[in-house]
């Protein structure tokens, strides 16, 4: 956990989307995003999600952008907009 995470408490997104999150994964669909980072720096981006993961009584979406093979972690509740592609 950053520092920026004590600052920045996650907040639990509602379980509707967490299982539309896993049904996207299952599917293989992949999302346009728009997210904050930790340190509060907008992005928008095609994403090929691949796992959810729980760290630290948070919640994370597991991906890599389209063409890139850098994978991304990004907390639920940092992200404004996602739409299945």
């Amino acid at each position: 956990m950053s520092n920026d995470d004590h600052d920045d408490p996650y907040q639990a997104i509602p379980c509707s989307d967490y299982s539309h999150y896993e049904l996207w994964i299952m599917r293989g669909r992949r999302l346009q995003l728009a997210w904050w980072d930790e340190h509060g720096q907008e992005y928008i981006g095609l994403l090929q999600p691949l796992d959810l993961l729980t760290r630290d009584r948070q919640e994370f979406l597991i991906g890599r952008l389209a063409g890139q093979n850098i994978p991304l972690q990004i907390r639920l509740d940092r992200i404004i907009r996602c739409k299945p592609e």
